[in-house]
């Protein structure tokens, strides 16, 4: 009964911006992490950034902290990664996820440990 979907991606140079969105829809109480992970071709999907719904706690990639930060809105049925300073290194298909509460550690940003996943989005940076 969840959707996620995402909007937002396109193509980037090297040091530019973009910002990602992921709209929700059937919110649950029990969905406690809201996610942002990416994938690029010929590797595994590796998580980016997330925030916790209740306590708005984020966690982040060492890759790409300093650079990238999640938020969601004031109704939290929308979750954004604003993405700066971007690097040819972040072209990916990012794509959103949700899940239920992890103990803190390791499997906040291990994509298996996730239940619902938008369709991904294409970000593209050139040098």
């Amino acid at each position: 009964q969840v959707q996620l979907v995402e909007s937002g991606g396109g193509s980037v140079q090297a040091g530019g911006s973009l910002r990602l969105s992921c709209a929700t829809s059937g919110y649950s109480y029990a969905l406690n992490r809201m996610g942002w992970f990416r994938q690029a071709p010929g590797s595994e999907r590796e998580g980016v950034a997330v925030i916790t719904t209740t306590g708005g706690s984020t966690y982040y990639a060492d890759t790409v902290k300093g650079r990238f930060t999640i938020f969601q809105d004031n109704t939290k049925s929308t979750v954004y990664l604003q993405m700066n300073s971007l690097k040819p290194e972040d072209t990916a298909v990012y794509y959103c996820a949700a899940g239920t509460m992890v103990a803190a550690g390791p499997a906040v940003l291990t994509p298996y440990t996730y239940r619902y996943w938008g369709q991904g989005t294409q970000v593209t940076v050139s040098s």
